[in-house]
């Protein structure tokens, strides 16, 4: 018998029980396994399968666990080799020999000598024949000579690499799939490797052959290349019925090939059992033949279990194999695991993921994003659902969390989380409101497109979810998903998707757990649409599903994947499946059924071949035979077209799991639904943990089996990633929310299976979801379920996010990368410091000090140069921090061997505090580390200041009560800081004084300087090799005068007038001895920075003209700041202004000595210099004056002789006397920098106390810090300081000293009433991060100038109104009008101005048009005076002497080429008809009509331009609702309105019908309205507050006119409040439908007048029937806003183009013309109206771009007012005017302001011409004004090109405003001064003009026939 023979023999006894024996013949025979996979099984205690292993691993992930026990009984069973087939793209992913990938070429090392460690020789295939794609594309095929080279280097690299661990070789184990030039070349490139080989390796036992199929010997054997192998390798097939032929067949291979040794190595085994060929004579007979040369045998389907053949004598029959479904996957996977203990289940795997890991969380669209009709968005299925009442307790999603505005909100959680992807889904009716893309809705993208760039932006990758179950609701009305046009809809919906925000986005699910759509929707109908059909419409729902999924792969593979490199998968839903009873059969078949009917139903299609599973079809099939009267379900069938196209589409495996179920089989009988139809099953274990859901259990070791399932079942070919999109569990709403203790449990054995599922078993997973981000709306069960990891009070518009518990375990998952012991950090350390930084000594300070020149510089600044903001950025390195102080925030009062601090004596005595508050627990952040370090993370500063407790390190105060937990804490929080480049500031001392030390006297004591010394010294030696910047104390002022001097604070000494000094005196000396230690000791070795942080307000005097205030200012601030860093900074000793007072004082007090000390020589020294940077805590600005203090009383306070107030012009902050003055932080800076010799500055405290009821929308703390943080930049922009870093206080609210929790710094929200302190971020943290982000203030784009023109007739205008500025109240006929009244009624106008006179322009025609020429306008606007023209209002008699005068003015504007624009109505009703009702009476409809035709027929050929009414809602809300403009009626406005509207429309088709066709004219009307913003834009109720208010304000009047009828917004909210207070109406009119017709479309443009902007917010005034409860909004500004001379009115250009905008989509884009716009002042006259320049240039500007990038259709610019005049109410005391109205000069004489210049030009150049293509003369019009105007500077400059448009656009700064001061006649003066010095030139220059103007009076007089052409004629001088 042949060697083989006699060793098969033996191993066909082994295979039925006994062993192969090993023989000493001389050539080993080949018994072939393997190759390996990554489906091994892992220990010899579980049962191993020997059977075929699919799945080749190829070293692409480390070797699988348990391998060598694998090889191990591979070789107890007889095997002697294993095959191991190398991958040729793993190993040289370049294709360059050169470059391998070592990490693969040391995993084939190690795999190769496990093999030999464990008895196996290895078999070693260099490649199969296809070649790799990453190799095609770059080198060809095998017809290619370039991949023949390519091929050979890549076998001499293996063999240098594995020859010496392997002497079996294949170089091709699939020659025969290549044909041609293919195979010879093929063919060619072994025989070179043969030859390289044996030339390499000679005189060694190696053998090479190739691979090549039985049946196609031929291209081996008849051939030379049979020369080029040492063994024959083939394929062979054996199928049961053909047994005969396979024997034959290899009787002719081995005749075929000579003497050449056959190898069998690779035997396939088809339709029997391994039995059938063991038992076939024939085949053993032509093994056995001692003639043939059988060198070896594939043993790999030869080794099934033993129990899969007959014993002994038995009759094989396949039924009677019970473990026959084992054969199937399902049975593989769960038997791997079977035998299992609990124990050995659940072990804990502490070990880490891969470094490429990828962590995530995630939402749903509908979850989450609220904003259900926001921005065009359409109805989805979900919005039905909840409408219809449907979900629990009636909720609905329409706000949810309100993502859709809290963009922000939602990433500073994922950058808390440090989670590096973030999955969400794309709501298709927020891009496609219909479904379809003809609906795309620009603003729904741009959600998007916030969002994710957003993501990008923090370093975060978005994963996208095309369809998260939110199907538009127009698609669900035509059939959803059961309509065969979804799949070329949703293949359009993705088309969108992938081109708008492919570049960004790399990764898609094109669906996620569609089988709960299918499911649930189409299905049971638990989900919208809720459709109950498991017949037909479940299983339809799915074939379009998975149609439309492959097509949307198709798509992007087709035209997205080359260009944006990213991948599209499919996210499945699966439970775990566990037979309930594992003994029988049948449930372990039904679990897998269960699989099949879940998961298969989808994943069969994309990952298998196209088609459903067979199990699934089959049992349908089954089904239907069982029950021909009752379909149970209807299965659609693919086409193999539809196979084709839907196979392969996935480019990873998408995983959602949740839990398992024990499953077993049943009869279903004949009902629908998968388990009627699937004859199952599923129950749960009363051991398993529950959850808020029915549905869900906690079963963590279903996760491992099903991925191991997924990934043998599905991914054995198509080798894709696993993805877990999604994993998580409810909690309910109830309860302890934040301390979700169960869901960190689930979380960490769910996310440790898939550990052990990568580790141990090789599977691919590469990506961990948990679901979800935050708490959201759940579909059927609302709020009442939470997934989040963030809290979300949903009873609070707010919607504020707390983290849970279980977010911040995720994020200490995230940062381990799993479950392995963290790394301790090491920092390398900053050796940028190693020299002493000690500054430079300075002479003391004068009295007053040579900085008074800040006042002199600053102190007489504008309103406006003080406001207006400064746009830039800090240097690159500016640290951004934030503050916290160790009792504040730690708690842990007595924890670990901490000892009482003075702070813990002084609260825990009850009273001390407000609501007996103290710092015991506090935030608790000595157990909260992770909380703390998760909100630095979210903020993303790089600087965080805390402060150590001294009695927390020593426990008594000295080293030798040492705290080693206390120091531990500090060392974690440090390395905490630094793993994340976070810098700490540290500061030594924050107030918290050991009490043991205060019990020696503390600070009072001089031993305080040693024993402060030895702490500092132990902290530096200590932390000092991490920490690079300290800071020795906090505010020592603070410390000595609050708690030696006032007492108020501990240690609470009241000495107010010795021991602050003294205590100063040590804590100055115990700061230099700290710093010399650092200097001397640690500087070299650690580089760091020690400073002291000194507490400042800025001082401003009283009145800055007064020199004895300018000293008491000077001296407040010596006593404050230079105090302590005058000693410091400049030359060791106290101030002089300090010493010399208290001195003083101390004399005359009848002391013998200054009260205080003194420094001695060696001490100044020692002090001088004992800091390497300033450190500065400011928060406010007092305003001070010089006061003589009594010398009764020795005091600090008193010792300064002056008296403090507030600026009572700030707003106020929660603290008193603490307001917020911005400005005074920049003087302080000036005032440091001029003082202490320009030292490089940090601020390192600045916040606002809000008060604890306002807790996430602090709106004023925003404010705080965007005005205070602007004006550090501009110090540092502007004025050259040195500031180099910003520290917002503070990290979070805690307790605050004196005023416990009362009040809040925080930029994060802590409840100290909830034990677990939760830490909720607050609106101005985001604010925060964002000026973080930013490094400052970039110029935003609504700020840049555009440079441009407008059209070439584009109409310029400025305007008047007949009361204002008329005057000859009763001249010529003229009647009462209600203005007329109305002002001569007590306190109804201020200071009792009326109009009687105004700027007499009924007598002043000529000056008036003299001063518009000027202007350069080609328009004015003027309004005529209704009672002037008929005076009792009525057209029974006009006035002609009145009508006259508006000829006069025609002719006058006619003969300056000057077109009139004409207001038929201006607010003065004549009074007569305000006596029948005024505009509360239906006939005054008819009146107006009348009035208008008088007009048109009388003026109208020379008017082109008519507007009806000017601002109705003035007329109407002020007139007849608030009663404060005439006539002073009170809550009519909604019935004047009404008339308002119905008399413009008649007036409108009065001249549309009679005169537009003789006259050519235009008519319209003019209404006027703010822009409006929501104070807080992250808040859908302060949205909505916006859409009311401009529906009651432009839309009541504009939406009549343009759209028809009233807004709906406003007719729903009026008749629903009226009929609720017990109407039986609505309050508002209705109109008839006729009247709608006949009002709707009365314009032929446009007329709009705007001021300004506010901000808006809701309000609710309960019962009241009022139009401002109706409206139901509130209003404020932004502080950064620059007031004017009217309180509503706030410099506020963007809002300018936006409600242009918004007119254009609101109104169909009309012609408009903007007819009034315009600022005014109050107080003394200036003529240089910087801010009114200012105003124009920008609002303008804004127009525009209004125009030109944005497409309105604006016609026309006014500006208001030609000149000041009469403003209602507010009388003369507002001043609108480009011409000042000298009201004390009885001629009233027009004098132009400098904006009239600025005005002319720009009317001149037509717009703002570039400055590049310049120069340009219209720039440089005639200057008017007496002052010069403004030089600016620009401070950068750039330009773009819009080239949709082709206008170049060209962008720059604000211009920064010079110094407060004019040239006059060369003369540098005040503005003040200047006028004065203007009036006295004046007087002798008017006294002149008389002269002249008399003279020539006279002679025209004499020539009266000449009058009217010298009138005609006359002009004025040119500006």
């Amino acid at each position: 018998m042949s060697l083989l023979g006699k060793r098969l023999f033996l191993c066909l006894i082994a295979l039925y029980g006994c062993r192969c024996q090993r023989h000493d013949d001389q050539q080993q025979a080949m018994f072939l396994a393997g190759p390996m996979t990554s489906e091994q099984v892992k220990s010899l205690n579980e049962e191993v399968f020997d059977g075929e292993l699919l799945d080749r691993f190829d070293c692409s992930h480390p070797i699988p666990p348990g391998s060598r026990q694998y090889f191990e009984h591979l070789q107890s069973r007889g095997v002697t080799h294993f095959k191991v087939p190398l991958s040729w793209a793993q190993l040289l992913p370049t294709g360059l020999p050169s470059q391998p990938h070592q990490a693969v070429v040391t995993c084939y090392q190690t795999l190769l000598r496990q093999l030999l460690e464990s008895g196996l020789q290895p078999l070693v295939l260099l490649h199969g024949s296809t070649v790799p794609e990453a190799l095609r594309s770059r080198f060809g095929g095998w017809e290619s000579q370039e991949l023949v080279e390519m091929f050979q280097q890549y076998a001499e690299m293996a063999f240098q690499e594995f020859g010496e661990l392997a002497e079996s070789w294949l170089t091709l184990s699939s020659l025969d799939e290549l044909t041609g030039a293919e195979l010879q070349n093929a063919l060619d490139a072994h025989s070179r490797i043969y030859r390289r080989y044996h030339q390499m390796f000679p005189g060694r036992d190696g053998q090479i052959s190739v691979g090549v199929k039985g049946s196609k010997i031929q291209v081996i054997c008849e051939t030379q290349q049979q020369k080029y192998i040492d063994f024959l390798s083939v394929k062979v097939q054996y199928d049961c019925t053909a047994g005969q032929k396979l024997a034959e067949e290899l009787g002719n291979i081995m005749g075929k090939c000579g003497k050449k040794p056959v190898l069998i190595y690779e035997l396939n085994i088809h339709g029997c059992s391994p039995y059938h060929f063991l038992s076939d004579t024939k085949i053993l007979e032509v093994l056995s033949d001692a003639g043939r040369n059988v060198l070896g045998l594939d043993m790999v389907d030869l080794l099934r279990p033993a129990d899969s053949i007959p014993k002994k004598c038995e009759t094989y029959n396949r039924n009677d194999l019970q473990t026959s479904s084992c054969f199937k996957t399902y049975c593989k996977t769960w038997s791997n695991f079977a035998t299992m203990n609990s124990a050995q289940r659940d072990a804990f795997l502490n070990e880490s993921f891969p470094a490429d890991f990828q962590w995530a969380t995630s939402s749903e669209s509908f979850k989450v994003e609220g904003g259900w009709s926001e921005g065009g968005k359409g109805e989805t299925v979900w919005d039905r659902f909840g409408h219809g009442g449907l979900a629990f307790d009636n909720q609905t999603a329409d706000l949810a969390c309100d993502s859709f505005h809290k963009v922000d909100y939602d990433v500073y959680l994922l950058r808390g989380l440090h989670v590096n992807t973030y999955q969400f889904s794309i709501s298709w009716a927020r891009i496609f409101p219909s479904g379809h893309r003809g609906s795309h809705s620009e603003k729904g993208a741009l959600y998007y497109d916030k969002l994710i760039d957003a993501l990008i932006e923090s370093g975060i990758q978005p994963v996208v979810t095309l369809y998260h179950w939110d199907l538009p609701q127009a698609l669900q009305d035509h059939g959803g998903w059961t309509n065969t046009s979804m799949v070329e809809a949703f293949k359009d919906y993705a088309d969108y998707c992938f081109s708008r925000f492919g570049d960004r986005v790399k990764t898609w699910n094109t669906f996620s757990s569609p089988w709960m759509v299918s499911h649930a929707g189409y299905g049971t109908g638990e989900h919208p649409p809720g459709v109950k059909d498991y017949v037909v419409a479940a299983y339809q729902a799915t074939h379009n599903i998975l149609k439309s999924h492959a097509e949307a792969w198709h798509v992007y593979n087709n035209k997205y994947r080359m260009k944006q490199g990213g991948k599209v998968g499919i996210a499945l839903n699966s439970d775990w499946a566990e037979p309930l009873d594992p003994s029988r059969p049948e449930d372990i078949v039904a679990a897998d059924r269960y699989l099949q009917f879940m998961l298969g139903w989808f994943a069969h299609p994309i990952f298998i071949d196209g088609d459903y599973p067979a199990t699934l079809k089959t049992q349908i099939e089954e089904k239907k035979r069982l029950c021909p009267n009752s379909e149970p379900a209807r299965l659609p069938v693919f086409t193999p077209e539809d196979r084709k196209r839907i196979h392969g589409t996935a480019d990873f495996f998408g995983l959602n799991h949740y839990t398992s179920w024990l499953v077993n089989n049943s009869d279903g009988g004949c009902t629908a639904g998968p388990q009627g139809v699937g004859d199952f099953q599923a129950h749960v274990d009363p051991s398993w943990s529950s959850t808020a859901s029915d549905s869900i259990y906690s079963t963590p070791w279903g996760l491992r089996r099903l991925l191991n399932y997924i990934s043998t079942e599905y991914l054995n070919v198509n080798k894709v990633p696993i993805y877990i999109t999604g994993n998580g569990m409810p909690t309910g709403y109830s309860g302890d929310t934040l301390n979700d203790i169960s869901r960190i449990e689930y979380m960490r054995s769910y996310i440790n299976e898939a550990l052990k599922a990568i580790q141990l078993d090789g599977v691919n997973v590469q990506r961990f979801t948990v679901q979800s981000l935050m708490d959201g709306f759940e579909g059927p069960q609302g709020y009442s379920e939470r997934f989040g990891l963030h809290h979300v009070n949903f009873d609070l518009p707010d919607r504020p996010r707390t983290p849970k518990q279980s977010a911040y375990f995720y994020s200490e998952v995230i940062e381990k990368n799993g479950f392995a012991s963290k790394k301790q950090f090491f920092h390398a350390p900053d050796m940028t410091n190693t020299k002493s930084n000690k500054v430079s000594p300075m002479p003391p300070s004068t009295v007053p000090s040579q900085a008074k020149d800040v006042w002199r510089k600053f102190s007489k600044q504008t309103n406006f140069q003080r406001k207006l903001y400064h746009y830039g950025t800090f240097p690159q390195g500016f640290r951004w921090g934030v503050s916290s102080s160790a009792y504040q925030i730690e708690g842990g009062w007595n924890a670990d061997g901490k000892n009482s601090s003075i702070w813990d004596t002084f609260t825990q005595e009850l009273g001390n505090i407000p609501g007996s508050a103290n710092g015991d627990v506090a935030c608790d952040s000595y157990n909260r580390l992770d909380e703390d370090l998760y909100m630095l993370r979210a903020l993303r500063v790089n600087s965080y200041r805390f402060s150590l407790s001294w009695s927390r390190i020593f426990s008594d105060g000295r080293r030798s009560s040492m705290n080693q937990k206390g120091v531990d804490y500090y060392n974690r929080l440090i390395d905490g800081l630094l793993a994340y480049n976070i810098t700490p500031m540290v500061t030594l001392y924050h107030w918290d004084l050991p009490q043991a030390l205060q019990d020696i006297g503390g600070w009072d004591n001089v031993d305080m300087i040693n024993i402060f010394n030895d702490y500092c010294d132990f902290c530096f030696d200590k932390f000092g090799d991490r920490v690079k910047f300290w800071m020795t104390f906090n505010q020592p002022q603070t410390i000595a005068w609050s708690g030696y001097g006032l007492g108020q604070i501990p240690p609470n000494v009241k000495n107010p007038g010795i021991a602050p000094y003294r205590v100063a005196h040590n804590l100055i000396k115990a700061h230099a001895r700290a710093y010399h230690t650092y200097d001397d000791k640690y500087r070299t070795s650690q580089g760091g920075l020690v400073s002291i942080a000194l507490n400042a307000d800025w001082i401003e005097p009283k009145d800055v003209t007064v020199p004895r205030e300018v000293v008491a200012a000077d001296r407040a601030l010596q006593f404050q700041l230079g105090w302590f860093a005058h000693p410091i900074f400049k030359n060791g000793d106290y101030p002089d202004a300090m010493k010399w007072q208290v001195g003083d004082k101390s004399e005359l007090q009848g002391l013998s000595e200054s009260r205080l000390p003194s420094f001695t020589e060696e001490e100044k020294s020692f002090i001088r210099g004992t800091a390497d940077i300033f450190c500065v805590n400011h928060y406010t600005t007092k305003i001070v004056n010089h006061n003589t203090a009594p010398l009764s009383i020795k005091s600090y306070d008193y010792d300064k002789d002056l008296i403090e107030a507030e600026e009572s012009d700030s707003p106020t902050t929660a603290i008193s006397n603490q307001r917020a003055v911005a400005w005074g932080l920049r003087r302080l800076l000036n005032w440091i920098k001029e003082e202490y010799g320009d030292p490089e500055i940090y601020i390192t405290e600045n916040g606002a106390a809000t008060a604890n009821a306002i807790t996430v929308d602090d709106i004023e703390r925003v404010f705080f810090h965007k005005t205070y943080i602007d004006e550090a930049l501009k110090a540092h922009n502007l004025d050259g300081v040195k500031v180099k870093g910003y520290v917002a206080t503070s990290l979070m609210d805690s307790f605050e000293w004196l005023n416990g929790y009362k009040v809040g710094f925080g930029l994060h929200y802590v409840d100290f009433t909830n034990q677990n302190r939760p830490r909720t971020p607050k609106r101005s943290a985001h604010y925060y991060y964002q000026v973080v982000r930013d490094n400052g203030f970039p110029l935003p784009e609504d700020e840049k100038t555009l440079y441009g023109t407008f059209p070439k007739n584009f109409n310029w205008s400025t305007a008047s109104a007949s009361y204002q500025i008329e005057g000859s109240w009763r001249a010529h006929g003229k009647g009462l009008s209600i203005w007329d009244k109305f002002a001569h009624t007590p306190l109804r106008v201020s200071n009792s101005n009326d109009g009687d006179i105004a700027c007499d322009s009924y007598n002043k025609i000529d000056e008036d048009v003299a001063v518009l020429k000027k202007l350069k306008v080609s328009d004015y606007r003027f309004s005529v005076s209704w009672p002037r023209v008929l005076p009792d209002g009525t057209n029974s008699y006009i006035n002609e002497a009145g009508l006259n005068y508006y000829h006069r003015l025609l002719d006058a504007l006619e003969a300056a080429n000057i077109q009139p624009q004409v207001t038929l109505y201006h607010w003065d009703l004549p009074l007569a008809l305000q006596k029948v009702g005024g505009w509360q009476n239906a006939t005054i409809v008819d009146r107006f009509r009348d009035y208008a035709d008088v007009l048109f027929s009388r003026l109208g050929n020379r008017v082109k331009f008519w507007i009806t009414l000017n601002e109705p809602y003035i007329v109407a809300n002020l007139g007849y609702g608030y009663g404060t403009f005439a006539p002073g009626i009170v809550g009519k406005q909604y019935i004047a309105a009404h008339n308002l509207i119905k008399a413009h429309a008649e007036a409108w088709h009065l001249y549309n019908d009679r005169y537009r066709a003789p006259h050519g004219g235009i008519i319209s009307i003019t209404i006027n309205s703010d822009w409006v913003e929501p104070r807080n834009p992250y808040k859908q109720e302060d949205v909505d507050s916006t859409k009311r208010y401009l529906q009651f304000f432009i839309g009541w009047f504009a939406h009549p006119i343009f759209n028809g009828d009233y807004p709906d917004l406003m007719k729903t909210i009026i008749r629903r409040r009226s009929l609720a207070a017990g109407l039986p109406e609505s309050r508002l009119p209705e109109f008839t439908p006729d009247e709608i017709r006949r009002i709707k479309g009365t314009h032929d443009y446009f007329g709009f007048n705007h001021y300004c902007t506010v901000l808006s917010y809701p309000v609710d005034l309960g019962n009241q029937q009022d139009y401002e409860a109706d409206r139901g909004t509130g209003t404020t500004h932004d502080r950064t806003w620059i007031e004017t001379g009217s309180f509503w009115l706030k410099i506020t250009p963007f809002g300018f183009r936006k409600i242009l905008k918004f007119i254009k989509d609101e109104y169909g884009n009309p012609p408009v013309y903007v007819t009034e716009n315009g600022v005014s002042e109050r107080g003394p006259v200036d003529l240089n109206d910087i801010h009114r320049t200012h105003y124009y240039n920008t609002y303008i500007n804004q127009a525009l771009k209004a125009r030109v990038l944005d497409g309105v259709d604006l016609r026309g610019y006014t500006a208001w007012s030609l000149m000041d005049n009469f403003e209602w109410a507010a009388g003369y005391s507002e001043r609108f005017g480009l011409f000042y109205v000298n009201r004390s000069n009885p001629t009233l004489p027009r004098i132009a302001k400098n904006s009239a210049s600025r005005y002319a030009a720009i009317i001149s150049c037509n717009g703002f011409p570039d400055p590049a293509t310049g120069p340009h003369d219209c720039l440089n019009p005639e200057q008017e004004a007496t002052t010069a105007p403004p030089a600016t500077t620009l401070e950068s400059t750039g330009n773009t090109t819009d080239h949709t448009t082709g206008h170049t656009t060209h962008h720059t700064t604000v211009p920064v405003l010079p110094p407060n001061t004019v040239d006059f006649l060369g003369l540098e003066l005040s503005p003040r001064d200047a006028e004065v010095a203007l009036y006295v030139i004046f007087a002798f220059l008017l006294a002149s003009v008389l002269g002249v103007v008399l003279t020539v009076f006279w002679l025209l007089k004499t020539k009266k026939k000449l009058t009217g052409e010298a009138r005609n004629s006359f002009k004025m001088e040119k500006m």
